[in-house]
């Protein structure tokens, strides 16, 4: 159990995570999200997902703290949110509900766009980017509604796209760091994004702009929640890395001596995990 909540930071991926895997609902976690907001510990979404996506999601769970999109490529935070010290200051950045600061880690979404068509035409094959499909197609693709599938299309900093199936994961790395991008692989979809950006960096901005938002003199005790490779560099940055399993288990990727494995899958095993730490 930990103590002094003043000083924890709760950095969590979504989709299998705090959403279950199979109906994206976080019911079972509600009772220990609002106790940690009554204790005041923040909690924060590190996701791929997109501005629009988080800020319609996090006002439907009831956050109000940071969150970070698109694989850690953006931090987002209310504009009256003084609690964090970001250094440099946040750019202002208006939503459909209300007004935000945000900063970027990386490269611009045309930046992004043009990266990809350089890396497919390095490789000499096409890659298949959000941006190339229609609206009908992502929704096939990604089981998406039409209004997710519009939302996940409004980038900012990243590009994903269909990760080829016959093309070996370091070629298709080694060809973006060539042209001065990384790659988050994926089983389905990969993500083109800019060095120094990603989850784990992201982490570290927040809870160093904590710790000098609330004078804290030392550095806030962080706890990170992910269920997939893609979360490695989260769980990596935290003190408390915490792995959701699915239903067969831990991703094998993610099986670490020193990293606590939830009792169960998606919200429900987010939830006695938490309970389990801090209360």
């Amino acid at each position: 159990m930990l103590t002094s909540p003043e000083t924890i930071l709760i950095f969590t991926d979504l989709d299998g995570t705090l959403l279950n895997a199979e109906d994206y609902r976080y019911d079972a976690a509600l009772p220990i999200l609002n106790r940690l907001q009554q204790a005041h510990i923040p909690i924060i979404p590190v996701t791929s997902k997109t501005f629009v996506e988080v800020e319609q999601l996090r006002d439907q769970i009831g956050l109000r703290d940071p969150f970070v999109v698109e694989n850690g490529a953006g931090i987002v935070l209310e504009l009256n949110d003084s609690r964090f010290s970001l250094q440099p200051p946040p750019l202002r950045k208006t939503g459909q509900l209300r007004s935000y600061g945000q900063i970027s880690l990386g490269a611009s979404y045309p930046q992004a766009r043009a990266g990809l068509a350089r890396i497919s035409q390095r490789l000499g094959r096409v890659l298949v980017g959000f941006g190339d499909m229609t609206l009908e197609d992502l929704m096939a693709r990604t089981g998406l509604s039409s209004v997710q599938a519009q939302q996940a299309q409004q980038r900012d900093f990243t590009e994903p796209f269909v990760t080829p199936k016959d093309l070996p994961a370091p070629r298709l790395v080694r060809a973006a760091q060539q042209e001065g991008f990384e790659v988050v692989v994926g089983d389905r979809f990969s993500h083109l994004i800019a060095p120094g950006s990603g989850k784990g960096e992201a982490v570290q901005i927040l809870a160093e702009a904590y710790g000098r938002g609330q004078s804290l003199g030392h550095p806030p005790t962080t706890v990170g929640l992910g269920n997939s490779p893609n979360d490695q560099s989260l769980l990596e940055a935290v003190h408390q890395a915490i792995v959701i399993p699915g239903v067969q288990g831990p991703h094998p990727q993610l099986i670490h001596p020193d990293w606590t494995v939830a009792p169960q899958p998606g919200a429900a095993g987010w939830a006695q995990a938490v309970e389990d730490l801090i209360f």
